[in-house]
């Protein structure tokens, strides 16, 4: 069910997209012994994967749907993605934020038009708020992750993937929500069954890591993490949480300083711009090298949206 509906998406998003590289790596290939590829969302519009599913989310809507008003909530990869699928459509958008949030991120929303409300500590009362506003007002929320048309969106990813390569061993996905690895693993398990699905997350915000581990969606205290566009909780009931428990094969936990490493990796290695999401990949790779030695494995570089100052720090 997952390939017709993301090969579907593909269709239909083709146009407002990038066909994004899957570039091989032959620095990180020789250090870690396996034969890497990168799959540069880095360079995706908004400077992350999330354009995908959210043009896909606003594309599935009709007129009166998308001009009833549309509410997000993000850190802000998701709510800049839905602002830029909001501009392309002529509509406007609506994203509360949590306190604290990135200013890079803030500042991208903003670029693409979006109306930002700052609201709660986490993401999770973001979205309990504006899903709230949305149902009072009988506009639509976009969910980051739980949402079956945001899901079959970021699953495009595979869909270029396994149209770009021949075969993988391995895919190592970084996880908030989960509805990129929920898109990408399911596709590619339907094109290569025998393919290892990773989820890689911080061991400061791992929700989802943790849900699948008690076999039930959990709340946690989180604590913040470099890989801002992991962190957030998992609503009760979401579609993410049923597909991880099919199409994660693997998880594994990654400490702050392995993460910035993992930025500092491609900064110096690849000359790439990355933020912690995608550190947060690359850093699983590094740590899991013996394990995955003379394997091909694929890396979703899901994101660049680093500020400065974080940047500034790491270096």
């Amino acid at each position: 069910m997952i390939k017709s509906n993301v090969d579907n998406a593909a269709s239909r998003i083709r146009e407002h997209i990038r066909q994004t590289p899957f570039e091989k790596s032959e620095l990180i290939s020789k250090m870690t012994g396996a034969e890497v590829w990168l799959k540069m969302e880095n360079q995706q519009f908004t400077g992350s994967f999330k354009f995908r599913g959210a043009i896909n989310k606003m594309l599935s809507l009709n007129d009166a749907q998308r001009k009833s008003g549309i509410y997000a909530a993000s850190t802000g990869n998701h709510g800049a993605a839905v602002a830029l699928a909001s501009k392309i459509l002529g509509v406007p958008c609506i994203v509360y934020v949590p306190e604290n949030s990135s200013e890079a991120k803030l500042e991208n929303m903003k670029n693409f038009g979006a109306d930002i409300k700052v609201f709660g500590s986490d993401c999770m009362e973001g979205e309990i708020e504006a899903r709230k506003v949305a149902d009072n007002t009988g506009g639509i929320y976009v969910s980051p992750y739980n949402d079956p048309e945001i899901v079959f969106g970021q699953g495009t990813i595979a869909e270029e993937i396994h149209s770009q390569c021949d075969g993988l061993d391995t895919i190592i996905v970084s996880v908030g929500g989960g509805g990129m690895i929920s898109g990408v693993g399911g596709y590619l398990k339907s094109v290569w069954p025998d393919i290892e699905v990773i989820a890689a997350s911080p061991e400061n915000h791992a929700v989802m890591i943790k849900s699948l581990e008690k076999g039930e969606i959990i709340k946690i205290n989180p604590i913040p993490t470099i890989s801002d566009g992991t962190a957030g909780g998992v609503e009760e009931g979401s579609i993410t949480f049923d597909y991880c428990q099919n199409f994660v094969d693997h998880s594994i936990l990654l400490s702050e300083q392995e993460i910035e490493a993992g930025i500092l990796h491609m900064i110096e290695k690849e000359r790439v711009l990355v933020e912690g999401a995608a550190g947060t990949s690359i850093a699983a790779l590094i740590k899991m090298k013996d394990y995955l030695k003379n394997k091909r494995v694929g890396i979703i570089i899901c994101g660049k949206n680093i500020s400065l100052d974080v940047l500034q720090r790491i270096l």
